[in-house]
């Protein structure tokens, strides 16, 4: 029985680690990203290790993530659970603000803690430079190990979301919002880093089907992108 997220990352690798889990696309641009369970739970430990040992975030501290719809979003997201991390829907009151270029103007001016992201293709760097004391994650997140196991891991009754603890998380029962069969594969524009988007990210992974996130959505590839995924369910 699953009763935190990191037995939910060991669960995942253990039963079919090859297979597709995160599929992103950006219809303006024609960017196209998939994420294998393996490279997935890659990027989330090279994340915990930033969050853990860059800025020493630990066990019942939160985080706000405020990305649009991406593909680094369920990154974070698994990161900061693997901590043992709180989602925060609240930027003033998190210990880290993990933004884009378009929120980092807003975050910077209110004097937060920030870690940037380009969002450009394969996480790649800002071209320009940030302001000072804002962290570019693109910079950062490639010196950190491939493996990583947290030093004070999550217990089943921390809370991942305000109102919802670690078990609550990982538990089938809880995650009934998003109608998708086990083994099912969601395909959506809602962003996974979003307070209604969590579930488009937490019911694929509990019922062990993956998800595609659509963002600047072109309605006629709309259908080309749900036949080509073969999804089998749709969360708008």
């Amino acid at each position: 029985m699953l009763r935190t997220f990191p037995d939910l990352i060991a669960s995942l690798l253990r039963r079919d680690a090859g297979r597709p889990l995160v599929t992103f696309y950006d219809d303006a641009t024609g960017e196209r990203v998939e994420l294998s369970v393996t490279t997935w739970a890659n990027w989330v430990a090279k994340t915990s290790s930033l969050l853990s040992e860059e800025f020493d975030l630990e066990r019942g501290d939160a985080l706000h993530v405020d990305l649009p719809t991406h593909w680094l979003s369920p990154v974070f997201l698994g990161a900061a659970w693997n901590l043992g991390l709180v989602l925060s829907p609240e930027a003033d009151q998190a210990d880290l603000v993990v933004c884009g270029p378009d929120a980092l103007d807003a975050h910077h001016r209110a004097g937060r803690r920030i870690l940037a992201c380009a969002l450009r293709p394969l996480g790649v760097r800002f071209a320009e430079p940030l302001p000072d004391g804002v962290s570019d994650f693109g910079v950062e997140v490639w010196s950190q190990p491939d493996a990583f196991t947290p030093y004070d891991p999550p217990a089943p009754e921390d809370l991942a979301l305000p109102g919802v603890t670690q078990q609550e998380l990982v538990t089938p029962a809880a995650t009934e919002i998003v109608d998708l069969e086990d083994g099912g594969r969601l395909l959506t524009t809602v962003s996974p880093a979003s307070p209604s988007g969590f579930t488009s990210f937490t019911v694929p992974l509990v019922r062990g089907g993956s998800a595609v996130w659509v963002r600047n959505p072109d309605p006629e590839l709309w259908e080309s992108h749900a036949a080509t995924e073969r999804v089998t369910a749709r969360l708008d």
